[in-house]
C-alpha cells in the first residue's frame, strides 16, 4: 500500500511539470500571437499614414533642413535669398508706413487752432512737429500760402504725388522676388527632371525608384519657390492696403485743409 502511494506521488510529480510546461507554452504562444497582431496593426497604421511615425520623431527644423538638401543647395539657396531679401524690404516698408500713419482729425484741429491764433507760422510749426506724409504736405502748402489758395492747392496735390512715390518705394523689389522665387523653383524642377532622365539613361532601365526619387527632388524646388511667393504676396497685399488707406486720408485731409484756409482768408477780410 505504501508503495502504491509512492507510485501515485511519483506520477503526480511527473505530470505536474508537464502540465505547467504546457500551460507556459500556451501562454507564450498567446503572447506571441498578441505581439504579432500588434505588429500587424502598427504596420497597417504605418501604411495608412507612412509619415506619421517618422515625422513625429524628427524635429521640424531637421525636416526642413533635409528637404533643403534634397532639393539641391544651389537652387534652394537662391529661393531662400529671395525670401530673406523680400522680407527685409517688407519689414522696412511696414515700419515706414506705421510711422507715416497720422491722426488726421487731431492734426487738422491743431492746425486750425494754430492758424487762428498765430497765423501761418504757428501752423507751420505744428506741421514740423508732426511726423508723417500728411504733415509734410501741409507744410509745403503753408510755405506758399502768400501766393494764394490756388497755389497752395496745386502744391498740396503735387507734393502728395511725391509722398505717394515715397510710400510705394520698394514695392517693385517685392514684386520681383514674388516672380523670381517660383521661377527659380520651376528652373530647379526642370534641371532635376533632366538629371532624373540622365540617371534612367545611365541605368538602362526605367526603375520606379530612380524615377520617383528624381521627380521628388525636382519638385521640392517648385514647392519652395511657391511657398516663398505666397508669403511675400500676402505681405505685398497688406502693404498696398496700408498705402491705399494713407492715400485716402491724404486726399480727405487736403480737401479739409483748403476749406480751413479759405475760411481763414475770409475771416481776415
Amino acid at each position: 500500500m505504501k508503495n502504491f502511494f509512492i507510485l501515485l506521488a511519483t506520477i503526480a510529480m511527473m505530470a505536474f511539470p508537464a502540465q505547467f510546461a504546457a500551460a507556459q507554452n500556451d501562454t507564450t504562444a498567446a503572447q506571441d500571437t498578441a505581439a504579432a497582431a500588434a505588429t500587424e496593426e502598427v504596420a497597417a497604421d504605418a501604411n495608412a499614414n507612412p509619415f506619421q511615425s517618422a515625422n513625429s520623431e524628427i524635429p521640424l527644423h531637421q525636416q526642413i533642413k533635409t528637404q533643403f538638401i534634397a532639393g539641391g543647395p544651389g537652387f534652394m539657396a537662391t529661393i531662400i535669398l529671395c525670401l530673406i531679401f523680400g522680407l527685409a524690404v517688407v519689414i522696412e516698408r511696414i515700419i515706414y508706413l506705421s510711422l507715416s500713419k497720422t491722426n488726421v482729425k487731431k492734426l487738422l484741429e491743431k492746425i486750425e487752432a494754430a492758424l487762428n491764433e498765430g497765423g501761418p507760422e504757428a501752423a507751420k510749426e505744428v506741421c514740423r512737429n508732426t511726423r508723417g506724409p500728411i504733415a509734410s504736405i501741409f507744410y509745403q502748402g503753408f510755405l506758399r500760402m502768400d501766393q494764394g489758395i490756388e497755389v497752395v492747392e496745386k502744391t498740396v496735390v503735387s507734393y502728395g504725388s511725391v509722398q505717394m512715390s515715397l510710400m510705394e518705394n520698394g514695392l517693385t523689389w517685392i514684386s520681383l522676388f514674388i516672380s523670381l522665387a517660383p521661377s527659380l523653383g520651376f528652373l530647379g524642377t526642370v534641371v532635376g527632371m533632366v538629371q532624373a532622365f540622365d540617371a534612367i539613361q545611365a541605368a538602362g532601365d526605367i526603375s520606379p525608384n530612380v524615377v520617383a526619387g528624381g521627380m521628388k527632388v525636382a519638385l521640392i524646388t517648385t514647392v519652395g519657390g511657391l511657398i516663398v511667393a505666397i508669403i511675400l504676396q500676402v505681405f505685398y497685399n497688406y502693404i498696398v492696403t496700408r498705402i491705399d488707406s494713407i492715400s485716402v486720408d491724404m486726399e480727405d485731409a487736403s480737401i479739409t485743409l483748403v476749406d480751413i484756409l479759405v475760411k481763414y482768408e475770409e475771416n481776415k477780410k
